[in-house]
């Protein structure tokens, strides 16, 4: 047989094989999918600050929202409080209060974020702006990327730090205690909200020269934001229980509305032109139009009553005490808020955590979707736990909804750097598509997609260099504030 015969045979062989390999014959193939799989957005990040204890360094997480997965994380000092990301999302700066404990220093630590990718990386060098010993540093504020101001809550000051020369270029005197910052858009101005004299310090932010405000009445104010057009500045007041609207051109109150004593956080909305006020004495929240009152001030639209477990739900908590909203988050899109609430049980009603009917505390963290437009509530009690990793629900098969007290996690009821100021905190991701909730008793940040309003995943937080738990590993550290990147 020739070997152009021969050819021919063997290319007609391997038609044949083809063809019959393509033939009505099923070949099953094995494809991985992840239980929930994770939503195919854009890169956006995430930042969690956690502690666990005042003793014991604590840590910068990033998460990468799309893959709900970390992405890096960072050592920080002993005691962080608080942290600002630049507008141009190139670097995140975190105030340390480690002179709280004995031998602890203070100062400001910034980090760069991991590349935009899914793969961990890990975060970027960490360069550390010593304060003066006793500054006790509690909040950071930017707008800008060359100025980052932080309060310094022990030497009644604010510090001002050059980002592009990497230095603490001034500190100036304010009220005392400051605990929150307010800087205006445009950059022109900066306000801090000192709780100690229940006072507020306008400072034009050009050469750190002090304005005198006029009219201030509030009693132990506790945040501040500015409105999206630098005109007002909102100052929240806990003790007296009022949200409080200053011109920022004449530095003068111009108007004071009720939201009820003990209310704690203030949010404002750019895309709705809103504020909203979470009071956890009242289980509300208080939603205001930033514009529409006499004078250009803000008009209530709704009280909304957060809900919660009681003696009457579908799971009984006849000892539960009454929801207590810590912090909103509303989607950038503006189609939905979502209010971060936690109650307490002396006899939890969660049988996981109390697999013998006994009588144990626990703390029950909860998630209120509302509707933006309407104001209904869509989803009253979202459960934001997930079974440990690796120990399946055993317990009538109900899914977990409760943790064991942190006793560092307890919030005071007026703030101070040596405690926590937000036991559930929550945020949302600049495209909307998630929202995110750090428990602090839980040790972790829980993740929602927002387009089902569903729990997806449970992110804990890097061990802490607390001692060893019962399984031989340290415990996570309890995140204690979120931060959305771009």
């Amino acid at each position: 047989m020739s070997f152009r015969r021969l050819s021919q045979v063997a290319a007609v062989m391997v038609c044949t094989v083809i063809c019959l390999s393509c033939g009505q014959v099923y070949r099953p193939v094995v494809i991985p999918v992840n239980t929930t799989p994770p939503n195919p957005s854009n890169f956006h990040t995430l930042f969690a600050i956690s502690a666990n204890g005042l003793f014991n360094p604590g840590s910068g997480m990033q998460i990468d929202v799309s893959g709900d997965t970390k992405v890096g994380a960072a050592s920080l000092g002993v005691n962080p409080t608080h942290a600002a990301l630049l507008p141009s999302f190139s670097r995140v700066f975190v105030s340390i209060a480690g002179s709280v404990v004995p031998g602890g220093s203070d100062s400001i630590i910034a980090f760069a974020p991991a590349a935009d990718t899914t793969i961990p990386t890990g975060l970027g060098t960490l360069t550390t702006y010593g304060l003066p010993f006793g500054s006790q540093p509690v909040f950071v504020q930017t707008t800008t990327n060359t100025a980052v101001y932080a309060a310094n809550f022990g030497t009644n000051s604010v510090a001002v730090i050059n980002a592009s020369l990497n230095v603490v270029s001034n500190i100036v005197p304010v009220g005392v205690n400051p605990v929150a910052l307010a800087e205006t858009p445009d950059g022109n101005k900066l306000y801090s909200v000192n709780q100690g004299d229940s006072s507020v310090t306008s400072l034009n932010t050009v050469d750190m020269s002090q304005n005198i405000v006029t009219g201030f009445s509030g009693v132990t104010p506790v945040w501040a934001v500015a409105r999206g057009d630098s005109q007002k500045v909102y100052v929240l007041a806990q003790g007296s229980g009022q949200l409080i609207t200053i011109d920022t051109t004449t530095d003068t109150v111009s108007s004071s509305l009720s939201v009820g004593g003990g209310a704690n956080f203030l949010l404002y909305d750019q895309k709705l032109n809103r504020l909203y006020v979470t009071n956890p004495s009242s289980s509300s929240l208080f939603i205001f139009s930033a514009t529409g009152g006499a004078g250009d001030t803000p008009v209530q639209l709704a009280q909304i009553a957060i809900p919660g477990l009681s003696a009457s739900s579908t799971i009984p908590c006849p000892d539960c005490s009454a929801p207590a909203p810590s912090s909103v988050a509303a989607l950038p899109d503006g189609s939905r808020l979502y209010v971060a609430s936690y109650q307490t049980s002396n006899a939890c009603p969660d049988p996981n955590l109390n697999p013998n009917a006994g009588a144990v505390s626990c703390v029950i963290p909860q998630l209120t979707v509302i509707d933006a437009g309407s104001f209904a509530v869509k989803t009253s009690s979202l459960f934001l736990l997930a079974p440990p990793l690796f120990a399946p629900v055993t317990v009538g098969l109900v899914q977990p909804f409760a943790v064991a007290p942190v006793t560092t996690c307890v919030p005071a009821a007026t703030y101070g750097p040596a405690t926590t100021r937000f036991r559930i905190f929550t945020t949302a991701s600049e495209d909307s598509s998630h929202v995110f909730v750090s428990m602090c008793d839980a040790g972790a940040v829980a993740s929602v997609i927002t387009s089902t309003d569903t729990m997806v995943v449970d992110l804990a937080s890097p061990f802490s260099a607390a001692p060893p738990g019962l399984n031989g590993e340290p415990p996570p550290q309890n995140p204690l504030f979120l931060l959305t990147g771009q």
